[in-house]
């Protein structure tokens, strides 16, 4: 159940790299041919994974990933780390305190995780580093939060206090996307070592380094040895055996919506408790009242940020008819006039996607698409630029011609293509928004804020965004509805998906139970 295993047969180069990180360090000093199992550093048994700089076509390094038998001995040693350490039964403070060590670790290194993510991804430094920040504030935030959670004593119905309590699970996997590696690791990791359980994670083939350097940090920063483990690994190896362990007690997975559903099956075979944060097909809507100018660079950002590749992109842009002309068209030269390069340029707007074989998945769908009747109105190619000519680049792609029902619309490309489409009203608007099987978020442009509120609250979406886009934050819950996921992310809440609750009962009458007859 890998959608992420890749072969490459790109050239071999060099390790070496332009941006070093703090202490004239490079990323690729970063990149060790070892995986993190039970506590230790080890060479890896399983298949050789390349990792292909992005902007280049050139393996910067090799590492061999993790084997089935890797998540049996990291399960086990989890399971004896969690009662060694006194990990699930310390004070929340005692455990905060470590996540605080490791958000405070992430922020010192953040240059050093941002230029090793963008070597890895291909992704802008400044997202890369923004990404890093993020991380750091999620440890920080998750400890936080766990100095401060609560348990509920219930309101009595009888002679007896009643308390709802919450317990780790004991050890629990986390399967981590490759477009987003730190910042999906943090959300992952934070919430279910700060719930008291050890953690297997299994960060993607493509984009591996970022996790193992978030391993070492947390060693350094004093976590016990064995309550984290970090197999890479092909998802139908490694993650099957990850997903199918008797001790692991939840799945965490961010990814494509055909692995979550295989999945969930597993975890309903186990009666396991699954958290899915799956694809997306998110509508942007512009009304005629809606600031043009501020609706153009949102809508813009929404689906080309990240080149496309991240599950909320805004990528069916809906415009109201009396302006559709016109805000295509400015669309359109927004658009052209985006710089595409390397992500180590300051003025790169749209880097290389993650691979090569990924870049010409979304170029197929695209010329797909031309093929069954949509029109081209810019990009819809690699670009002519010698300079790029061994990146995996694509030239952010705008789509129209062709209405909701269209492949196009319906699948997601996790690349940088945006489809326009024009709507008459709310109610012909509403019905489009939904006609999809995901549900992941929304964007809305317009003055009105009871329009919006009215719109936010029929389309079905686990996040709506009004005048803005992709703006998040770890204090408030992440969902998705229909194909897009089941569960919920991020909050206070993000912490008890981690954890088993539990009702006591404690008696104060000091009488015994009326038996019938007696």
């Amino acid at each position: 159940m890998d959608f992420q295993s890749r072969t490459t047969t790109r050239p071999t180069a060099a390790a070496t790299v332009s941006f070093p990180s703090p202490g004239g360090r490079l990323p690729v000093a970063d990149t060790v041919d070892e995986i993190y199992v039970a506590g230790r550093w080890v060479r890896g048994a399983g298949e050789l994974i390349e990792s292909v700089d992005p902007a280049t076509g050139e393996v910067f390094a090799t590492l061999h990933g993790a084997v089935p038998g890797d998540v049996d001995n990291a399960v086990d040693a989890g399971r004896r780390a969690v009662a060694a350490s006194g990990w699930a039964t310390m004070l929340p403070h005692e455990r905060a305190a470590v996540l605080y060590r490791i958000g405070n670790a992430v922020e010192a290194h953040a240059e050093r995780i941002a230029a090793l993510q963008t070597i890895d991804t291909g992704k802008t430094l400044a997202e890369t580093r923004a990404l890093a920040h993020s991380a750091a504030g999620t440890f920080r935030y998750t400890a936080a939060a766990l100095e401060t959670a609560e348990e509920v004593v219930t309101p009595p119905r009888g002679p007896f206090v009643t308390v709802s309590t919450y317990e780790p699970m004991g050890v629990v996997g986390a399967i981590t996307p490759w477009n987003s590696p730190i910042a999906s690791d943090a959300q992952k990791i934070a919430p279910a070592l700060a719930a008291g359980n050890a953690v297997v994670s299994k960060p993607p083939v493509w984009t591996p380094w970022v996790t193992l350097l978030l391993a070492r940090l947390a060693e350094d920063a004093g976590l016990p040895a064995g309550l984290l483990s970090v197999l890479p690994g092909p998802g139908r190896t490694v993650g099957d055996r990850l997903a199918r362990h008797p001790g692991i007690g939840k799945i965490s997975f961010t990814g494509g919506t055909r692995t979550g559903r295989t999945l969930a099956h597993v975890a309903a075979e186990k009666l396991m408790p699954i958290t899915l944060e799956l694809g997306g097909k998110s509508p942007t809507v512009v009304f005629e009242d809606a600031d043009l100018e501020q609706a153009l660079a949102g809508v813009l950002f929404g689906i080309f940020s990240s080149s496309g590749q991240s599950c909320i992109a805004g990528s069916r842009v809906f415009v109201h008819r009396s302006i559709h002309d016109e805000f295509v068209a400015r669309l359109v030269d927004g658009a052209r006039a985006l710089r595409v390069g390397p992500g180590t340029d300051p003025a790169t707007q749209v880097a290389p996607m993650v691979g090569h074989e990924h870049r010409d998945a979304v170029a197929a769908m695209v010329d797909d698409a031309v093929r069954t009747g949509a029109q081209v109105l810019c990009g819809g190619s690699v670009p002519d630029d010698p300079a790029l000519a061994d990146g995996a680049y694509y030239l952010p792609t705008v789509l129209a011609g062709v209405d909701n029902s269209a492949t196009i619309c319906q699948e997601e490309v996790f690349g940088p293509v945006a489809v326009v489409l024009p709507f008459d009203d709310e109610s012909d608007l509403v019905a489009q928004a939904n006609d999809t099987v995901y549900g992941l978020a929304c964007g809305i442009w317009t003055a009105d804020y009871r329009r919006a509120w009215r719109t936010a609250k029929a389309i079905q979406a686990g996040t709506v965004w009004v005048n803005t886009y992709k703006q998040f934050s770890i204090s408030t819950p992440f969902s998705g509805l229909k194909d897009s996921g089941i569960g919920t992310e991020k909050g206070r809440d993000g912490i008890r998906s981690y954890m088993n609750q539990k009702s006591i009962y404690l008696d104060m009458s000091g009488a015994p139970l009326p038996w019938a007859g007696r």
